[in-house]
């Protein structure tokens, strides 16, 4: 069937009958068939597969110690807390990032700084992140956007004398290599998310990774509610044990029901990492010639996870803006997203940190820009296609 060269937004047909999601999750039949003999066990609770996913994550990282949580995000408040940060000191935190990174800074009661990352790439500066350093300074929290590495060579070299911690976001990054360095190892600790939409998927869930088995230690008592060491065991076959309570903790706990799908996701990890490889470049040499900003070249020695194609929409050369051109897509039923609104702009980091438009440049163009374009191993070879030529079809008639 031909493409109809008027866009749907403006009446014309849309490219595709069936809309693509944006973000749909490959989920396959060992994954149904785990599920469904965990459900037979009746121990769909935290228990042994939430032990073996543990296990098999960290040997796949190459950490010492892996913690298996609800979120990322519960992750990353645990390793705030677990590492010393208290009311009154200061978190470094890239803007250009989901506001779960912030937030968790604010959930014990520390205080975002916010700066700018790097053009391009998206990842944060560590020169603005240098120059952010006070002597609140605890932590500083490197997001490896859409899966591309952080320079946590620089930030290392700034942070290690200064006595300050790291603390990995890495939701995007499983696959992830700095300077031959896996991104879950290098760092004081590491907080991955296994979210739907994610590389490795459990629906909801995050895992920490970190050298230290002290912290990961305190990480797993914390989050099951404070209670004392393997308290999930007390109604197993080895009969009734009693657990105490150490601290006031969290219910972070993953449960056997998400680690059946995560075993078998991380089972085709490198499977689904060439794939997304293979996708990226088709993607490249697809949009070349169209008013896109596409991702650079990869640093040497790094890997990509290629877990997003993020664009920037050359909004100067169109007719229409970053939404429009997201919009006039949907109608054109190709799902799209966008990662992200920098946090800096956000109503709630505006009014109570006072953070002001222009005040951190890159962050500020790049919300305004970016757009997430389909990317996923279960796209079949028409939703490539039918997404190149939504693309191509949209921009065209929007260029000035």
């Amino acid at each position: 069937m031909s493409i109809d060269p008027r866009l749907a937004i403006d009446g014309g047909r849309p490219v595709r009958e069936s809309y693509l999601v944006f973000g749909s999750p490959d989920l396959q039949q060992p994954e149904i068939d785990e599920v469904m003999a965990t459900l037979k066990t009746g121990w769909i609770g935290t228990g042994p597969k939430v032990a073996r996913f543990e296990e098999e994550f960290r040997r796949y990282v190459g950490a010492q110690h892996a913690v298996a949580l609800s979120s990322c995000t519960a992750g990353l408040h645990l390793g705030m807390i677990a590492l010393g940060v208290k009311p009154g000191d200061e978190v470094i935190v890239p803007s250009m990032t989901f506001v779960a990174t912030a937030n968790s800074v604010i959930h014990v009661g520390a205080t975002p700084v916010l700066v700018d990352c790097e053009p391009g790439t998206m990842l944060i500066d560590p020169k603005a992140v240098e120059a952010a350093i006070t002597e609140k300074t605890r932590v500083i929290v490197p997001v490896h956007f859409a899966g591309r590495p952080a320079d946590m060579t620089a930030l290392e070299a700034i942070a290690r004398p200064r006595g300050i911690k790291l603390l990995e976001d890495a939701a995007h990054a499983i696959e992830t290599v700095h300077q031959g360095r896996k991104v879950g190892t290098i760092a004081d600790a590491t907080a991955f998310s296994f979210y739907v939409t994610k590389n490795v998927i459990t629906g909801e869930g995050g895992m920490v990774t970190t050298q230290d088995e002290e912290l990961a230690a305190w990480i797993k008592v914390a989050g099951l509610h404070g209670m004392s060491k393997d308290a999930w065991k007390r109604y197993s076959d080895q009969g009734y044990k009693h657990y105490e309570v150490v601290f006031p903790g969290f219910k972070y706990n993953m449960m056997d029901l998400q680690a059946s799908i995560g075993l078998h996701q991380l089972a085709r990890v490198e499977e689904n990492w060439e794939k997304r490889r293979r996708l990226w470049d088709r993607y490249l040499a697809a949009f070349g010639d169209l008013p896109l900003d596409l991702p650079p070249e990869i640093r040497p020695g790094d890997r990509h996870a290629y877990h997003l194609f993020i664009v920037e929409v050359q909004t100067e050369k169109l007719r229409m803006d970053r939404d429009e051109v997201m919009m006039a897509l949907h109608k054109e039923n190709i799902g799209t997203g966008i990662h992200y609104r920098a946090v800096h702009v956000h109503p709630y980091y505006r009014e109570t940190y006072g953070y002001r438009p222009g005040q951190l440049p890159v962050s500020d163009r790049i919300s305004e820009r970016t757009l997430s374009l389909p990317f996923s191993t279960r796209m079949t070879e028409e939703d490539i296609e039918d997404t190149f030529a939504a693309v191509r079809k949209v921009l065209e008639a929007a260029a000035r």
